[in-house]
């Protein structure tokens, strides 16, 4: 981001395209065996952001995805830049919310210049809230925060 404090980290996140490519490269050959696998929260999030990619060029929309993470490892997992401001998503592959997955959605104001619009977790539970400041979404329902 061209406002970001000069802390910001320089190395880049790369993503898998195909989630089943990346599986089949880990030796993960089951839906059995990924939920056990060490894996499962990074390739959960893949899926998520690929999605999220997918998702904005089929709406004809520029991707404007970033992935944030400083000098100091303060990470948000997605970042959308929209018109007048940031949405920062955090990803998560349980299925059973913790309050400590809001806790980098909490801090971000701090760390980044821009105005921070929406704040989401996207998981793979089934409760959802849209009323506070972060919102918690079931990872089927991505598009209410990328609109």
């Amino acid at each position: 981001f061209e406002n970001t404090r000069k802390r910001l980290t320089k190395t880049p996140k790369l993503y898998f395209t195909d989630t089943g490519l990346a599986c089949h490269l880990l030796g993960i050959e089951s839906p059995e065996q990924l939920a056990r696998d060490k894996m499962r929260g990074a390739l959960f999030e893949n899926f998520i952001v690929t999605e999220a990619l997918k998702r904005r060029y089929n709406q004809g929309k520029e991707s404007n995805l970033y992935f944030y993470r400083d000098s100091n490892q303060n990470e948000v997992d997605l970042l959308l830049k929209k018109h007048s401001g940031l949405c920062g998503i955090e990803i998560k592959s349980a299925m059973t919310y913790h309050a400590d997955f809001e806790k980098a959605l909490k801090q971000m104001d701090g760390w980044v210049k821009e105005s921070v619009l929406d704040k989401a977790v996207v998981y793979a539970g089934k409760l959802e809230n849209t009323a506070g400041e972060i919102k918690l979404l079931n990872y089927t329902h991505l598009d209410d925060v990328l609109a």
